[in-house]
């Protein structure tokens, strides 16, 4: 206990020294404009990361201060749970600047010619991670962005923050406070998109590319300055709060009452609306205009600053006023203008209701959700959502009743945690007859019928968005999911149609159930894969992704790639396919070469049982050592073969095998699916079948070379090289059977190729061709050896022995 303390401590001072360092450079980073208008608020760079196939990385632009990110290290080492303590994008930051590099190389004219399974890409999505391919429609729907010619301004498509674009090599953005708003802002980077993606695969040929990032934050140095430059004054409202048992009015009016504007003049005011109110009111008093046509117009905008171009509502607060219903909760700038001199005061007005209560008069119901942590869950931030008065509900249910209700609104309130967004809000009403209600769902604030995020009306009428997925939904049930919802409050409404409810139902219980949770995975991955997680390049917030099997795909796995049908022959054929070790192995145990046949022998075996495990059948050992031991003894029998036809003798090739053995092994460890490794396993074979020939050549004329018989005059020395170099070629000849050799020539030629050609859609068919052609390359070049070398030796010992009797054979004296 003691150790662990001291330890815990040891590694709280390093952290505490490794993030002071940061906190200093941070500090350092920080710089001014000349004018002193905005500053740095934080400058971060990513380092070159790498985004191998099918993988995705998401960046995450964050403006983080010492005190949170020292906070956020003790909870990881004192809890052992995963803590996100991050600010993001300021209310007062002026711009994001954002500059990735990378080692891609796409122009124009090569994206349309490149799959979009195998095209990386690079989305951008504010307020949670980005998801091209959902679903199998939104990948249909999905048109890429042109390519940046350099650059990007974010003035050039306000829509940026939902588009997709090929990855390039030099990418940079400037975004201001006039297009995006303050708070999480998300790039996604796809090396690949489509079903493909998350399917379990055997095999990955595809190429990897690496990128950097850097992220600038600028934030206006005072609070009353605001826009892209921090030039634009924005001006306070003063408020007062009432509240009663009917309801809540917060008053606000304009500090410097009776100001005046002149035709080019814009005034903007900026408001903060707590929580969930009903209206937004802004009215104009106190005017003195020039001429009866003047009027004063009036921008409103959430999150941004409001102009003539750029906002949510307008109107002629001169004449009447501007009514927002149901506004978002947070900050909203208001911009006035006029034709001619006009003097005013302006006036806003935000009414709520009492708690528990919305809607016009607040007659509504209303209800507050609270978040119940799963135990069983291995997965961060995963809960289920009950009304803050109900008793946790009974048995394994997680759902709770809706009480019926006269009105034709009821409203739930649900927020999700900060660091939570790569998770996704699951919702299920389940009825004992037709269900009566729509579902509308909005952020931020309570949604209408004109006004909302994302809806079910019926199952021929529901949202279309990319991050919208129903489920099995029915007349008797409501199942959907919004897949990455982003962190914050979301309002749920349901809208009663009929006031009807059939006496049949009343004595089987609740005749309507509501489920609300926030999950990891839909579906659980529709049990056809593993729910996994991972963090974003900060660190501070994870997501969620589905790792799926072999057979399926898509974002939950729901999509079939390979028919049941299909993945049996495809498992057939990789698994019976090593059969053809056989032909080799049968060779040599005929010419009594016991390694070679305990080789190609334990290849084929250990093939088969790693293709066994991968396509799901059986695993007689971890999946990481068979693969191993398969790609090891693959490469040791093709080099094996090679060993096998040269003629050194034994202690030589024992040597030869100990060093292959070792370079084949590491080949295995790293990298052992590479296409590369065939042309390095076929350069280590032939430098053996070589070494195997010069030892041969040394051992066998040395002793020649140093005799009085190749110690000839100058004249003779080039017509003695010329005899020894017809000798050398003839006794080549005499050792191999050269229509073997050009047969496995050919075969392994077809080897070669198949194992480069493979792809994660074709592996099965090349990698099965790949075990027939390179054993019965191997059984042809083991054919192609005669073993004349053995009778040589024989033959000559023979003589010598002859030549020894006959000489003893002589009378002695």
């Amino acid at each position: 206990m003691a150790e662990i303390s001291i330890l815990s401590l040891t590694t709280l001072l390093l952290f505490f020294s490794w993030s002071l360092s940061i906190s200093n450079s941070l500090q350092d980073s920080v710089s001014y404009d000349k004018n002193g208008s905005f500053f740095t608020v934080s400058s971060f760079r990513y380092p070159k990361s790498q985004v191998r196939p099918y993988d995705t990385r998401y960046i995450r632009g964050l403006f983080i201060s010492f005190p949170l990110i020292l906070l956020y290290f003790m909870v990881m080492i004192f809890t052992s749970e995963l803590c996100f303590c991050a600010v993001d994008l300021p209310p007062w930051f002026s711009s994001l600047n954002v500059a990735i590099e990378s080692d891609v190389d796409i122009s124009a004219k090569s994206v349309s010619k490149i799959s979009k399974s195998l095209l990386p890409v690079i989305c951008f999505r504010d307020g949670s991670p980005p998801l091209p391919d959902a679903s199998t429609n939104a990948l249909k729907a999905l048109e890429l962005g042109q390519l940046f010619n350099g650059s990007f301004e974010g003035g050039q498509d306000i829509e940026i923050a939902e588009q997709c674009y090929p990855m390039q090599k030099n990418i940079s953005l400037r975004l201001t406070n006039e297009q995006i708003s303050p708070g999480a802002w998300y790039v996604g980077l796809f090396n690949g998109i489509g079903a493909t993606r998350t399917q379990g695969k055997m095999i990955v040929r595809s190429s990897a590319f690496s990128y950097s990032a850097n992220i600038t934050v600028e934030g206006c140095r005072t609070a009353t300055m605001w826009g892209p430059s921090c030039n634009q004054t924005i001006y306070p409202l003063s408020c007062c709060r009432l509240d009663n048992q009917t309801g809540s009015m917060v008053s606000c009016s304009d500090s410097s009452p009776n100001s005046c504007l002149s035709g080019a003049e814009t005034k903007t005011y900026a408001l903060d609306v707590d929580g969930i109110a009903e209206q937004l009111v802004i009215t104009a008093s106190n005017l003195k205009v020039d001429s009866n046509e003047s009027y004063l117009m009036c921008y409103a905008r959430f999150g941004a600053i409001a102009s003539e171009t750029l906002h949510d509502y307008s109107g002629d607060i001169h004449k009447v006023a501007l009514v927002i219903n149901k506004p978002k909760a947070g900050r909203w700038y208001i911009s006035t203008n006029s034709s001619s001199k006009v003097c005013f005061s302006v006036n806003v007005k935000v009414i709520g209701c009492p708690m528990g209560k919305a809607g016009p008069n607040c007659v509504q119901q209303l209800y507050m959700l609270q978040a119940v942590m799963r135990r069983e869950s291995s997965t961060p931030f995963e809960s289920y959502y009950l009304p803050v008065n109900d008793a946790t509900p009974s048995g394994s249910s997680t759902g709770f009743p809706l009480k019926s209700d006269t009105t034709t609104w009821t409203y739930f309130l649900m927020n999700i945690p900060q660091g939570g967004a790569g998770g996704h809000i699951h919702f299920r009403l389940t009825s004992h007859s037709t269900t009566q209600y729509e579902v509308y769902l909005r952020f931020g604030g309570l949604p209408t019928v004109d006004d909302h995020d994302y809806y079910y009306v019926n199952q021929t009428s529901a949202s279309r968005s990319t991050f919208f997925s129903l489920y099995n939904s029915s007349q008797e049930k409501i199942d959907f999911y919004i897949l990455y919802a982003r962190e914050g409050t979301w309002s749920l409404g349901l809208r009663k149609l009929s006031d009807s409810t059939p006496a049949t139902t009343a004595s089987k219980g609740p005749s309507t159930l509501v489920s609300l949770s926030l999950e990891r995975c839909p579906r659980g991955c529709s049990s056809h894969g593993n729910c996994r997680y991972a963090f974003d390049a900060s660190g501070l917030t994870s997501y969620s992704f589905c790792s799926c099997d072999r057979t399926h795909g898509g974002f939950d796995c729901g999509i079939e790639v390979v028919s049941h049908i299909g993945h049996i022959i495809q498992s057939i054929a990789l698994i019976a396919s090593n059969a053809a070790a056989l032909f080799p192995a049968y060779w040599a145990l005929r010419q009594r070469e016991y390694p070679e046949w305990f080789l190609f022998t334990s290849s084929g075996i250990s093939s088969g049982l790693y293709h066994a495990c991968d396509v799901g059948t059986w695993c007689v050992l971890s999946y990481n050592v068979l693969q191993f031991m398969d790609f090891w003894l693959s490469f040791m029998a093709v080099i094996g073969t090679f060993v096998y036809l040269s003629t050194a003798d034994e202690a030589v090739k024992r040597t030869i095998h100990i060093v292959v053995a070792i370079l084949t092994a590491l080949l295995a460890l790293t990298q052992a699916t590479r296409a590369s490794n065939i042309i390095i396993v076929l350069a280590i074979g032939s430098l053996g079948l070589l070494f195997g020939f010069l030892v041969e050549f040394v051992t066998k004329h040395r002793s020649y070379c140093g005799s009085a018989g190749f110690s000839l005059n100058m004249l003779d020395r080039p017509r003695a090289v010329k005899e020894w170099f017809s000798k050398l070629i003839k006794t080549v000849k005499k050792r191999f059977r050269w229509n073997f050799v050009a047969a496995g020539l050919v075969v392994f030629t077809m080897a070669a190729t198949s194992f480069k050609v493979e792809t994660s859609s074709s592996y099965w068919i090349w990698h099965s061709i790949w075990h027939l052609t390179i054993y019965t390359s191997s059984f042809f070049f083991l054919c192609s050896k005669i073993a004349i070398v053995n009778n040589e030796n024989q033959t000559h010992h023979g003589a010598d022995s002859y030549e020894l009797t006959r000489q003893d054979s002589l009378p002695r004296n």
